[in-house]
């Protein structure tokens, strides 16, 4: 796919929609330079007296799609109203040619909930939603799920106080790797990864430890701690008490709201990796699935079996944990769309406490993306997010969070669904950036918000295991940076 532009740097926003259309394939940009396309957008701006003129070309194959139109305001709005129009004229080329119209219309940003909380507060929520179904070209449906979510998030970012944080811990080890995953993780069964894990994990013991000193003297206020990865679960039970022994000897753990140990694989569960979370008041636990197709668990490389997933959860359940959240991914390769109905109905019947539905994403560090192999189609996606937003919804679950990620299929979306009173406090204080987070451990990124602003400064570790070894002073060096913060206002 090629994207040719004439007279203007909105590139970004229209590259994002092009992909929207073909998610697996690279965008060349071309500025300035005619040529014969197989596939190609053709875009073009020039100002006038009044206003601007745009043009915008679709060609696809035998397929050809001309618009035009112009755009009339004050100098000062003309350029971000005419980058909006072209969007809405690409969208409108490319939903024709290819007979695909993307739910969220020409909205391609990771927060459309932050976004409808913003300008219910700018103007109102009449205004927002218009805005929502008439500029951005949102559906009814995403409208309305936006507008849901955003206000269950409005009464989870209340709780903040300007002196709250959470604490994230980074545990970038895995069983195996999966087709579509592109995070930093490490296989465990990697030879080097089983070296280099004791002394990642003294490393790790150290950063809490300073970091907790941080907070006390900054007299933060800990609201909640997430252990994410990679899959935590890959830590043998002495490794976990530990860590946990370690974050309650460092943190002031009194005014704690929520504490989540994504043990992730089914595989990893045992009965002693439950009974040390559950001494240390672990109080929510992820067990995910992503799919209870044994066919599709084969092709992307998650070596576990359905009754492993359901086994692991019932165990969870008989060791009293209070809530248990279970992901599944819509658009998995080979995955038909009564596949993830099959996974929906399963995954509802076992009456955790959180579903989590995913989006699969083709991310290009992922062995998935790279090889460019067949998944579900924007429609078919489409479809099964329809399917889990009615089953879910007729369970008694409500959505009150979600999130976007580049090159989704279908330009879809993630959403956390709950039984009554079991958000996820974690995800929202996270993704809507109401209060700081102090992230720990390789790959982890510390954001710093600054109370009663949108300001967020951030801190980052080294990514790879071994690089956050190598560099582990460099990293607490770094960590002074959270003082700064915290006294420059």
């Amino acid at each position: 796919m090629i994207l040719r532009i004439f007279g203007h740097d909105f590139h970004y926003e229209c590259e994002s929609l092009c992909r929207v259309y073909f998610p697996n394939e690279k965008i060349n940009i071309v500025y300035g330079d005619d040529g014969e396309d197989e596939k190609a957008i053709i875009t073009r701006y020039s100002e006038t007296e009044e206003g601007s003129c745009i043009e915008v070309e679709a060609v696809i194959g035998d397929d050809k799609k001309f618009l035009t139109a112009e755009v009339f305001a004050d100098k000062s709005e003309i350029r971000d109203k005419s980058e909006l129009r072209m969007c809405q004229l690409i969208f409108e080329a490319l939903s024709g040619i290819t007979g695909y119209t993307p739910p969220w219309g020409v909205q391609t940003g990771v927060r459309p909930s932050k976004l409808m909380l913003r300008l219910i507060d700018e103007t109102g929520e009449e205004e927002a939603l218009r805005y929502f179904k008439e500029d951005l070209l949102v559906s009814e449906e995403k409208t309305a799920l936006a507008y849901t979510v955003a206000k269950a998030e409005e009464k989870i970012i209340g709780l903040s106080k300007d002196n709250s944080f959470s604490l994230y811990v980074s545990i970038p080890f895995c069983p195996s790797r999966c087709s579509y995953c592109s995070f930093v993780s490490h296989s465990i069964d990697n030879a080097n990864a089983k070296r280099i894990l004791p002394e990642y994990l003294d490393k790790l013991a150290e950063e809490i430890e300073i970091t907790g000193k941080i907070a006390t003297e900054l007299d933060l206020r800990l609201e909640s701690i997430y252990f994410g990865g990679g899959t935590p679960g890959v830590l043998e039970a002495p490794q976990m008490d530990r860590l946990l022994g370690a974050i309650e000897k460092s943190f002031d753990l009194s005014a704690l709201r929520e504490y989540t140990v994504e043990v992730g694989r089914p595989d990893t569960v045992t009965p002693e990796k439950l009974r040390i979370l559950k001494l240390h008041n672990v109080g929510r636990i992820s067990i995910n699935p992503q799919t209870f197709n044994q066919s599709t668990l084969d092709e992307i490389g998650r070596k576990h079996s359905v009754e492993q997933s359901v086994k692991a959860y019932q165990l969870a359940k008989a060791y009293g944990f209070d809530s248990v959240n279970m992901d599944l991914i819509a658009g998995l390769p080979g995955e038909s769309f009564e596949d993830f109905r099959s996974s929906v109905d399963t995954a509802i019947s076992l009456s955790p406490e959180n579903i989590t539905v995913h989006t699969l994403a083709l991310k290009r560090s992922s062995n998935l993306g790279a090889s460019g192999a067949e998944v579900s189609g924007g429609n078919t996606a489409k479809k099964m997010l329809e399917y889990a937003s009615e089953r879910l919804g007729k369970s008694r679950y409500a959505p009150y969070y979600m999130y976007r990620q580049s090159k989704c299929v279908g330009n879809l979306e993630n959403v956390g669904w709950c039984k009554e009173g079991k958000d996820c406090l974690y995800n929202v204080f996270m993704m809507e950036e109401c209060h700081t987070v102090l992230a720990v451990g390789a790959g982890a990124v510390t954001k710093l918000c600054e109370p009663g602003t949108t300001n967020v400064e951030r801190i980052f570790n080294y990514k790879y295991p071994y690089e956050y070894i190598s560099g582990f002073d460099k990293i607490i060096e770094r960590k002074n940076g959270i003082k700064s913060f915290y006294l420059s206002y």
